[in-house]
C-alpha cells in the first residue's frame, strides 16, 4: 500500500511537470504572439483611428492601421516585408507616425523628426513620407520644413499625435494589450477588431490569416539574358512567351479591284525514255 502512494505521488509530479512545461512552450511560441481581439472601447478606438492623420499609398480597400515612429526597426521591417503581402490581398495600409516625448530629460525625437511629423500629419504627403523613409535618420534634415519648435500651431500638432497615442495605449490596455510599436490594429473578416504589438515576426502570421494575405509573393519574370530587374513579357522569347497567332486574311477594301488570282503552275510534260538501241546482226558467208 506503501508503494501505491509513493508510486501515485511520483506520477502526479510527472504530470504537474509535464502540464506545465506544455502551457510553457504553448505560451513562448505561440500564445503570446497571438493578436488580441478588442471587445471594450472598440467605438473610442475608432474614432481616434478616424480623426487621427495617416499616409497612405491608396488602394481603397479594408483599412490596417500601423502606428509607430521614425527609427523604429521593427516598424521599418514590418512595412518593408508585410505591406506588399497585404496590398496583394485588398488591404489598404494606414500608416500613423507620432514623436515619442522626452524621457526623464532625455529627448527621444529630433528637431527635424517633429517638424516632418507635424508635415506629415497636417498635408499626409505620401511622397514625402517616401523620401523620409528612404533617407537614414542621421541625414535627414527636413530641408525645406517649417519647424515644430517655437511654431505654435506645429508644435500643438506633434503634442496631439502624443495624445492620440497616450489615449490610445489607454484603451488597449484594457484589452490586455501591452503596447509596442508597430502597433497593428485591423478588423478581420467577422468584423471584430483586433491589435497586436508587433515587434517580433512570429506574430505577423496571424494578421495575414485574419485578412487572407498570402504568406510570399512570387517574384516577377525575368527574360534570359536581360539585365536584373528586367521582366518578361509575351513574344519576347523567354519561356513563358505565347506561340504567336495564326492570323485571317485580310479582305480587300470596298470597292478595290482584286488582285488576280494567278494561275496554277501547269507541271512540265514528263521526258520520253530514249529508246534502246538495236545491235545489227552480221552473217558470214
Amino acid at each position: 500500500m506503501r508503494r501505491f502512494f509513493i508510486w501515485s505521488a511520483l506520477a502526479a509530479v510527472i504530470g504537474l511537470v509535464l502540464a506545465g512545461a506544455a502551457y510553457w512552450a504553448y505560451w513562448t511560441y505561440y500564445a503570446r504572439f497571438q493578436p488580441v481581439t478588442v471587445t471594450r472601447n472598440q467605438a473610442e478606438i475608432q474614432r481616434l483611428l478616424d480623426e487621427a492623420s495617416w499616409v497612405s499609398a491608396g488602394g481603397g480597400g479594408e483599412p490596417l492601421y500601423i502606428i509607430g515612429y521614425r527609427d523604429s526597426a521593427a516598424m521599418a521591417r514590418y512595412e518593408r516585408e508585410e505591406i506588399p503581402k497585404l496590398r496583394a490581398a485588398g488591404i489598404e495600409a494606414r500608416i500613423i507616425l507620432f514623436a515619442r516625448p522626452d524621457r526623464e530629460g532625455l529627448a527621444q525625437s529630433t528637431a527635424a523628426e517633429r517638424a516632418t511629423i507635424a508635415e506629415l500629419w497636417l498635408t499626409r504627403d505620401w511622397t514625402l513620407y517616401q523620401r523620409w523613409t528612404a533617407t537614414p535618420v542621421r541625414n535627414w534634415t527636413a530641408a525645406g520644413i517649417p519647424a515644430a519648435d517655437g511654431n505654435l500651431a506645429r508644435g500643438a500638432v506633434v503634442e496631439a499625435g502624443r495624445s492620440f497615442v497616450a489615449r490610445l495605449t489607454t484603451d488597449l490596455k484594457e484589452a490586455g494589450l501591452q503596447t509596442r510599436y508597430p502597433l497593428v490594429i485591423w478588423r478581420d473578416r467577422e468584423g471584430f477588431m483586433k491589435a497586436c504589438a508587433c515587434t517580433d515576426s512570429r506574430s505577423w502570421v496571424f494578421i495575414r490569416d485574419d485578412l487572407d494575405a498570402p504568406d510570399r509573393l512570387d517574384p516577377p519574370v525575368v527574360a534570359p539574358g536581360a539585365p536584373d530587374g528586367a521582366q518578361a513579357f509575351p513574344g519576347d522569347g523567354s519561356p513563358e512567351s505565347l506561340p504567336y497567332p495564326t492570323l485571317p486574311p485580310i479582305a480587300p477594301a470596298p470597292g478595290a479591284t482584286p488582285a488576280p488570282t494567278p494561275a496554277p503552275a501547269t507541271p512540265p510534260a514528263p521526258r520520253k525514255a530514249p529508246e534502246a538501241k538495236q545491235s545489227e546482226d552480221t552473217t558470214f558467208f
